[in-house]
């Protein structure tokens, strides 16, 4: 098993190491987790942990290093796309980055900052959007469709526990509404995050090294 460096904001708990506690605490409900990737949060974060070789990073190594012994269902990373920025450059470095990331492992996809579309008779959606009508504070852009898939995904029952790699508070209501599905939500960060870490069943600050022998 790799070794785990990292800080949890439960008290009591910490785990450096092979620790048997991070371990328990990420995999012992051995079902179905799904990891929801806030792609502009999570790059900052990591450039500035000074995490090397972002681009390089293999997620499915980051994904089982985190479920352990429990079932890695799927991956989704949510970034902005950049073609409407004009500039040929950065869009062909973000486009041979998600071919390089979808090219990993079947179960990692992305999604290009759009809303998808979902039928208007699914229970869900219908619950979804009077989720959203009644909040009292609006997701921003950036983040709406990760909010909205992963509570989606909560009343349709398609995973067990949700993996947030984010340190944006903004994700908080989206957080609620998942747990009160019965679902375990845990935030991933080398950022610190204060408020999401006030909702989620246990947020992680990842330091640098705990990415040894995710390239």
């Amino acid at each position: 098993m790799p070794p785990m460096f990292g800080e949890s904001r439960r008290s009591g708990f910490s785990f450096v190491g092979c620790s048997e506690a991070g371990w328990a605490l990420m995999g012992r409900h051995r079902n179905r987790a799904v990891f929801f990737i806030d792609g502009n949060n999570w790059f900052h974060s990591l450039r500035e942990a000074g995490v090397p070789g972002i681009g390089t990073l293999r997620y499915p190594r980051i994904c089982g290093k985190l479920v352990g012994s429990g079932t890695w269902h799927s991956t989704r990373y949510y970034v902005p796309d950049v073609s409407a920025m004009g500039d040929p450059r950065r869009l062909a470095a973000q486009r041979s980055f998600l071919r390089s990331l979808k090219g990993q492992d079947r179960r990692i996809t992305v999604h290009l900052g759009r809303i998808e579309r979902r039928p208007s008779d699914i229970h869900a959606g219908r619950e979804l959007l009077r989720y959203l009508a009644n909040l009292p504070v609006r997701i921003p852009r950036q983040a709406y469709q990760v909010a909205v898939d992963m509570v989606a995904m909560a009343y349709e029952d398609l995973f067990d526990r949700a993996y947030l790699l984010s340190a944006d508070g903004d994700f908080t209501p989206a957080v609620e509404a998942v747990r009160k599905r019965g679902k375990k939500v845990f935030a991933l960060s080398p950022a610190s995050g204060a408020k999401l870490a006030a909702v989620v069943d246990d947020y992680i600050r990842l330091r640098a090294d705990w990415f040894v022998g995710c390239w």
